[in-house]
């Protein structure tokens, strides 16, 4: 039933007096509907209500208690959780949904002060204008439905606000990933997440939203914003065929964010050819400015002239340690399962911790919740499987995955006789659970396992593994304020196992397992300052390695080197603040401490001396859990941008990390067979400084992107080893290790088109990379003490990836790599011992191998465009290395009957052809 309902006509040139009654009120009521509280006190009052009954349908089961308080303030308490206000004029209340209504216009509203205003006056003249509905929507269809967001507040100074919610199918109730939803008339957009979630900051007032989804109908929404608020939007499947429609997405997402990430687009990294038709999310990051590896076939990634060691990469909250099959050739992660790839190198968020250069935060998506889905491939070494399934339908999905090579029958097959018993294969499975619990709670589980055995021309057995877990829930409070708790487990191992013609035959063995509880939470206080904190705790087990006999007649001595065990925990905070509207600053600071923890022994070695076995002077004992040493300290993360222009701005960044665990290597390439050690009393943590300003900028209507960005890295306890330094098995690797200072500095250019048929980028990076090895003692000093290039100093790195699009089904793709020789150290004399000659080698890393480049070439027919039909085919022919370039993997020399003589070992020296076939359906 209609109350009263009274149409109000804005008085904007009368005076209005407004009563507020002295009159004292007593009263209270207990779990009763709005419309029964407003008529109590119309009872014991000279009040008068107007309102429209459905404005009150939503506010039941209300309680409260008012002891001696006037109209005003009951009220107030009444409608503060509502969409509510009340305007009380003589002995009439009336109430408003969304909106205020105004007894005069704001000083500034006419766009003048008054003339009697004073200074201190117009300072504090903050009060938002009204907001007319129809002076923004004249031209608009009458047909768009019109939406009020947030409860208007008179004296609130803010003039932007927070506007978030779901985009979902209507008809299978499936959150909408990747849809566009922009503002019309501004050069604003934002794409939904995998959840279907969105998030914008308006300005109040009128705003158009035009909300687009492949596949589904397009729809404008007509929201009037007056505060903070959601809106969840439904959208009806579009039943006719289309024509191509492309969608940009993130408009101005680069120059606009503070933090600088690289994102790369899991799809469209099918388009790009690299070895054998693989494809592979970490080969395209390469492809990239600042992200490179030592060469080709080698494991392992070097971000900003750091090590391979100083990468964290996450797949679903859990570390892998080594994401590379066949020493580097192939990605150890199913393609199809990975829904998000993103990529922090200079402004590393506090929530990460425990590396020094960068993060590759990789996600899986979603598993199907409405239908049984399948996905997969064919190619002439690998062969790949994905299929997802409902469990509960419209809430939980089911996501399996199985990825192998089959190498070994055609290393069998060949004519050459030395490689009849070899064997190169690998596998990797995945596994996904997502359960929506409710619209607030949603609960993921992620299970990860792969495995490469490798053995050609050999005796030896390689065989090396990774296994992660993953379990985390996710619980929102309300529209500001979430919270996410991740339990995971990683564990990367080696075996290798020696059989040959003589008595020594062996395996040997090595693991290193890692547990993570980590909780975080994100806050929005206002849309102007946003927090982002938590805490989490890792434990370390490492087993150095054991070696036993294999077979009863083995001669090898039994070994087992003391295992060691880490603690690393953390704290962190971040808020990102908008301090004027071109200007955003992101302040973090990670508090982290490492405790080695017993059982174990340390040695205490005589100072003055070089360290040695013979240098030992104690050692000392460590009962289980026992806390060797603590290190550990403030890590502070900033990030500035500001905006010249909405499409151009400047960021700068500055990163301080702490880095507990090491890889121990005497390789000059990453190898799958390096071991990792926990700092202890003899080993400190590594530690990071790093600098980074950069422009960022639009052209052409986001049709290219620019960047240019320089950097400066300088680094502390950077390990490194004597030359010939036995690593495998070693009880004191503290002797072999050589400690020193690490400098890095570069500068990065890449300009990507986004549009059109041509598309693609190219990214070009100058950088250097140098260690300095320093001692009082000749023994532990390199190269007199100065700076000399690492072993990834690679100065020029050059990339161009090009996709042209002939029609919709047939593309040509292109990559281009060129880089500078790594160092390498040479011999350049030698002499006779012995009657065997010896070789004198130079300065460490004074030389260089030949330069890098190579060009790919692949052709893409995707199948056609039917829509009802079992599959959906993509057919990839590609040529991997079409010049034919013998790039050298590395340089080496041995001495052979008396004579010293140099060996290049390549990976691909000829062009490698292969083609690929991929479904889905």
């Amino acid at each position: 039933m209609l109350k009263k309902y009274l149409v109000i006509i804005f008085l904007c040139c009368q005076n209005v007096w407004t009563q507020e009654s002295d009159t004292l009120i007593t009263f209270s009521y207990e779990n009763e509907d709005l419309a029964l509280v407003l008529a109590k006190i119309e009872k014991l009052t000279n009040y008068d209500f107007f309102y429209q009954d459905s404005w009150l349908a939503d506010y039941k089961g209300l309680s409260g208690n008012y002891v001696n308080q006037n109209i005003k303030s009951i009220l107030d308490s009444i409608f503060e959780d509502t969409l509510l206000n009340f305007f009380v004029f003589k002995d009439r209340v009336i109430i408003t949904k969304n909106n205020s209504i105004y007894d005069h216009l704001p000083d500034h509203f006419f766009g003048n002060i008054r003339r009697d205003s004073s200074v201190s006056q117009i300072r504090n003249n903050t009060r938002v204008s009204p907001i007319f509905e129809t002076s923004r929507i004249a031209s608009q269809q009458e047909s768009i439905e019109t939406i009020k967001i947030g409860k208007s507040v008179i004296n609130s100074s803010e003039s932007n606000f927070v506007l978030l919610g779901y985009l979902t199918n209507n008809q299978t109730q499936k959150p909408l990933e990747n849809a566009i939803i922009a503002i019309n008339g501004k050069d604003l957009g934002i794409k939904t997440d995998k959840n279907g979630y969105y998030e914008f900051k308006l300005n109040s007032g009128v705003n158009i939203l035009e909300i687009n989804a492949v596949g589904m109908e397009e729809q404008k929404k007509r929201v009037v914003i007056y505060n903070n608020g959601k809106l969840d939007i439904a959208i009806n499947e579009k039943i006719e065929l289309l024509d191509e429609v492309i969608l940009q997405s993130e408009i101005n997402n680069n120059v606009e964010e503070v933090v600088t990430k690289t994102e790369i687009d899991v799809e469209e990294s099918k388009n790009i050819p690299l070895a054998l038709g693989e494809r592979d999310v970490l080969k395209v990051a390469t492809t990239l400015p600042g992200i490179t590896t030592a060469s080709e076939g080698s494991s392992g990634y070097n971000v900003r002239g750091g090590k391979s060691d100083q990468n964290l990469i996450l797949l679903d909250g859990a570390v892998i340690y080594n994401p590379q099959h066949f020493f580097g050739i192939f990605s150890a992660l199913n393609p199809f399962a990975l829904g998000d790839a993103s990529i922090y190198k200079s402004s590393i968020p506090a929530e990460y911790g425990g590396r020094l250069s960068s993060v590759f935060d990789l996600t899986t998506k979603d598993a199907s919740d409405t239908a049984i889905k399948v996905e997969g491939s064919v190619g002439p070494v690998t062969g790949n499987v994905l299929i997802e399934t409902p469990i509960v339908k419209n809430k939980s999905g089911l996501m399996i995955g199985g990825r192998g090579a089959y190498a070994n029958w055609i290393l069998n097959s060949l004519d050459e006789e030395s490689l009849k018993d070899s064997e190169a294969s690998f596998y990797d499975a995945i596994a996904k659970y997502n359960h929506q619990i409710s619209e607030k709670a949603k609960i993921e589980a992620t299970a990860y396992w792969s495995r490469d055995d490798f053995s050609i021309t050999s005796d030896s057995l390689y065989i090396y593994a990774n296994r992660a877990l993953s379990l985390s829930g996710t619980y929102r409070f309300n529209e500001n304020h979430t919270a996410k708790l991740v339990a995971s487990n990683s564990k990367y191992s080696f075996n290798i196992e020696f059989d040959g013609d003589t008595d020594n035959d062996f395996e040997l063995r090595y693991s290193i397992e890692e547990t993570e509880l980590k909780l975080q939470f994100k806050y929005i206080y206002t849309e102007k300052l946003k927090f982002n904190y938590g805490l989490s705790s890792k434990l370390y087990a490492v087993d150095p390695g054991s070696i036993h006999p294999k077979g009863i007649e083995s001669t090898i001595q039994p070994l087992e080197v003391e295992k060691e065990r880490g603690l690393e925990s953390a704290v962190f905070l971040t808020s990102e603040i908008d301090v004027t509207d071109k200007f955003t600053l992101e302040a973090g600071v990670r508090y982290s401490i490492f405790n080695t923890l017993g059982k174990g022994t340390q040695n205490v070695y005589q100072s003055g001396v070089p360290r040695s076995e013979g240098s030992i002077e104690e050692t000392l004992l460590f009962d289980k859990n026992e806390i060797i040493t603590t290190y550990g300290g403030p890590e502070v993360r900033a990030s500035a941008r500001y905006l010249i222009r909405d499409d151009f701005s400047v960021k700068a960044a500055y990163n301080k990390t702490f880095q507990f665990i090491h890889t121990l290597s005497n390789n000059t390439t990453a190898s799958p067979i390096d071991t990792w050690k926990l700092s202890d009393l003899n080993i400190e943590p590594q530690s990071s400084q790093q600098y980074s300003l950069g422009i960022f900028k639009n052209l052409d209507d986001e049709t290219y992107e620019l960047s240019l960005e320089g950097f400066y890295k300088k680094s502390k306890n950077i390990l490194d080893f004597k030359t010939g330094a036995e690593i495998l098995l070693n009880e004191n690797i503290e002797t072999e290790v050589l400690r020193g200072n690490g400098k890095a500095y570069g500068i990065e250019f890449l300009i990507k088109k986004q549009k059109g048929k041509l598309y693609g980028w190219l990214g070009y990076t100058y950088s250097r990379s140098f260690l300095q090895l320093d001692s009082e003692f000749n023994e532990e000093r390199v190269n007199n003490g100065d700076f000399f290039p690492s072993n990834f100093d690679k100065p020029h790195d050059f990339s161009l990836v090009l996709n042209y699009k002939f029609t919709k089904r047939f593309s040509l793709a292109t990559n281009f790599v060129y880089q500078t020789g790594r160092p390498v150290t040479f011999p350049i004399g030698s002499f006779s011992f012995d009657d065997a000659e010896f070789a004198v080698f130079s300065d460490r890393n004074k030389f260089r191998i030949p330069d890098f480049y190579r060009l790919d070439i692949g052709l893409n027919i995707e199948g056609n465009h039917k829509k009802k039909k079992l599959a959906h085919s993509f057919w990839t022919i590609s040529v991997y290395n079409v010049l034919g370039r013998n790039n050298p993997l590395s340089v080496f020399f041995v001495t052979e009957n008396g004579q010293v003589k140099g060996l290049q070992s390549s990976v691909f020296s000829i062009p490698v052809p292969s083609i690929t076939y991929n479904f889905k359906f």
